[in-house]
């Protein structure tokens, strides 16, 4: 049997392939010119956010000052850009600085490209300030001439389209005959064999395995039915793979292969199962990373990842005494120590992974120091499912991470009060201004030269109306979460300055007072004016107010601190660092910034006389502000024997309950006539 030529498989197979191969070409050559006109926009407004971003600060700072000729400047500085066309810098309800146009490019197929493209595309990008508030100063506006884009994008766009389809049909001939090279030819031959089948015997006649197709698809085709049914196992084993692999991608997580949230719950369920029924403890134990976020911001999150695999292993260290190990998610991992005895055991644990954070983890060439804070609870006292006893781990990580980090803490049955508490006194919070609730009380400050009062703190307080003295360590971060410490700082500036300015004027005029300032004020970028204003509104000379910044909020961003810190300086107002010693600060950091005091923190002064270690620390940071040319002052001096050490070592200053607990206006103006007259009376 002879098929003719006009009705074979390859005659209607070249058909199709260049018939097709000639539509995909020009589908895929138009698609790809659309893709490059998108391209092309995109390279467009790349191209006019690059030039706004590298102009903005300039204009920021020439509309900032109102500065014409800086304005101009920088719009003869964008005019070096030829696809540049116009150009201004202005605010809306001002009027505009600085501007500048030119008449657009004539090319040949303009007409064409302004279709495509606009003649001209403006783009506009705000002008603010680099703090926190982002104040709002104008706009930097540009427009570009899509002339140069629109010539390079018809060039491309020509080539694309004659090249995408001669590769197409080129392609397509080429696909054909390796295709009738490949099946037809020895297709032919195949029906060749058939034909000589007999159907009543069909194992008489074997069709012969072709040359060099052995091992192919045809060479398949002729196989035993053995053969066949072989493949048939291999495809079934093949999808009983897939399908377990799939059901651990369900269970585990990508990044650590630890189970996931939902798989523990299910672990966790069985062993609450196997405890009930033998009436043993179970402890749910859930570790939290403190400042993971800093870790992700400072290496990337790349570093970030390969460190959470390096935890996983140092916590599966712990796998003799752990019956499931797991990651819900983030930063928090969980483990389950399964027919336990007492509590301790869970604290044992607990301590034990502390402690192995206390070494660094080398991730690539890092050496990361990572603290954790680990929160438990207990089966069955703190509850008897599994979801509440994750539920509850995690909140007591949360609580224990809000108050003191770096340890564990186990679940107590006021955890959700304590919770709703916080919440409220939150809000309350934002009432307590308005509602004449908080108020200062003042510390008296001793020259140790002559050992008299130089200096006051102010201290904030909040008498709340239901739950009494609420500690400024508890409502203080309240506060700068929700953002109402910028109204309360202004207020405690401004009672503060009032009050000083009583004391100057009953004679004691050379009394300085300090103020401390939270990282969310200093980060203000209106702080340093209004300081300005409230010496002025007071009468008061500028060193005469001291404004205090703990060391841990310098460190968070130790470049912007160091430019907000300079803005303060303008002011005239000292400069003093407090808690010192507790932060991570270096020498040349320090040494950077513009400080006049270093204030010693009160838990190395408490313990200096019985701990070698704590008066080494106080002795050299009363060294480092001598050599840095600060004045030193020790917090919480509360013996004599504390007193003569700090002074034996050369600190210029003290405070604490030795001289005097923090007091009322009324009663440190008492305090301050006293103390005068006590000065007077042995002179």
């Amino acid at each position: 049997m002879r098929l003719e030529f006009k009705n074979s498989l390859s005659l209607k197979l070249l058909r199709v392939v260049l018939l097709s191969a000639l539509a995909v070409g020009v589908v895929i050559s138009c698609a790809q010119i659309v893709l490059n006109t998108y391209e092309t926009r995109r390279t467009l407004e790349h191209d006019a956010q690059r030039v706004l971003v590298m102009f903005r600060d300039p204009s920021t700072q020439a509309l900032y000052n109102l500065d014409r000729d800086m304005a101009q400047q920088v719009i003869n500085g964008l005019f070096q850009d030829d696809s540049v066309s116009q150009a201004s810098i202005g605010n809306p309800n001002t009027g505009l600085l600085a501007q500048k146009s030119r008449p657009l490019k004539d090319t040949p197929y303009r007409w064409l490209t302004d279709y495509i493209l606009g003649k001209e595309r403006t783009f506009t990008i705000p002008l603010k300030s680099n703090s926190q508030y982002n104040e709002y100063y104008g706009d930097l506006s540009i427009s570009l001439d899509t002339a140069m884009y629109g010539e390079a994008f018809l060039t491309n766009a020509g080539v694309v389209f004659i090249s995408g389809v001669l590769r197409a049909l080129l392609m397509g001939l080429v696909l054909y005959l390796v295709y009738h090279w490949l099946l037809t030819r020895p297709l032919s031959k195949i029906i060749q064999h058939l034909t000589r089948v007999n159907p009543d015997h069909p194992s008489e006649q074997v069709m012969p395995l072709l040359k060099g197709h052995q091992h192919n698809e045809l060479g398949v085709w002729v196989n035993t039915i053995n053969q066949l049914l072989a493949s048939i196992e291999r495809n079934t084993q093949l999808r009983r793979e897939a399908e377990s692999s799939l059901l651990r991608m369900t269970q585990h997580d990508f990044l650590t292969g630890l189970p996931n949230r939902q798989q523990l719950q299910t672990l966790l369920s069985r062993t609450l199962a196997d405890a009930g029924r033998s009436q043993r403890r179970v402890a749910v134990l859930c570790v939290g990373m403190d400042d993971f976020k800093d870790i992700n911001e400072q290496f990337g999150y790349q570093t970030g990842d390969q460190l959470l695999q390096v935890i996983t292993d140092r916590l599966q260290a712990h796998n003799q005494t752990v019956g499931a190990l797991a990651r819900l998610g983030g930063d928090q991992f969980a483990l389950v120590q399964p027919h336990i005895e007492q509590p301790y055991e869970a604290a044992e644990l607990a301590q034990s992974i502390l402690d192995t954070f206390l070494t660094p983890f080398s991730v690539g060439q890092h050496a990361i120091r990572l603290r954790a804070t680990i929160g438990i609870t207990l089966f069955p006292e703190d509850s008897d499912t599994a979801e509440q006893l994750l539920q509850k781990a995690e909140q007591t990580m949360t609580l224990a991470k809000s108050r003191s980090r770096g340890r564990y803490q186990f679940y107590i049955a006021s955890v959700d009060r304590q919770m709703r508490r916080m919440r409220e006194l939150e809000q309350d919070l934002q009432e307590a201004l308005a509602h004449n609730q908080l108020y200062l009380v003042y510390q008296p400050q001793i020259r140790y030269s002559d050992h008299c009062v130089v200096g006051v703190e102010a201290l904030l307080r909040w008498q709340h109306p239901t739950h009494g003295m609420i500690a400024p360590d508890l409502f203080i971060p309240l506060a700068e979460k929700n953002a109402s410490i910028v109204a309360i700082g202004e207020w405690v500036l401004d009672q503060a300055c009032r009050q000083l300015r009583e004391w100057h004027d009953l004679g004691f005029s050379e009394l300085r007072i300090a103020v401390n300032l939270s990282t969310v004020q200093l980060h203000h970028a209106e702080l340093p004016q209004m300081i300005d204003s409230l010496l002025k509104r007071h009468r008061l000379a500028p060193r005469s107010l001291e404004l205090e910044v703990t060391e841990t909020s310098l460190m968070e961003d130790i470049n912007t601190a160091r430019q907000h810190l300079l803005s303060l300086r303008r002011s005239g107002a000292m400069i003093a660092i407090d808690d010192f010693g507790t932060g991570y600060s270096s020498l040349s950091y320090l040494k950077s910034l513009p400080l006049d005091k270093i204030k010693i923190d009160k838990s190395f002064v408490q313990d200096l006389i019985d701990d070698d270690d704590d008066a080494t620390i106080v002795r050299a940071i009363i060294q480092l502000g001598k050599s840095l040319g600060m004045q030193v002052i020790a917090e919480g001096v509360e013996t004599l024997e504390q007193e003569a050490y700090v002074i034996k070592e050369g600190c210029h200053e003290g405070q604490g309950y030795l001289y005097s607990k923090p007091l009322s206006a009324r009663a440190l103006s008492a305090y301050l006539v006293q103390e005068e007259r006590g000065r007077t009376h042995i002179l």
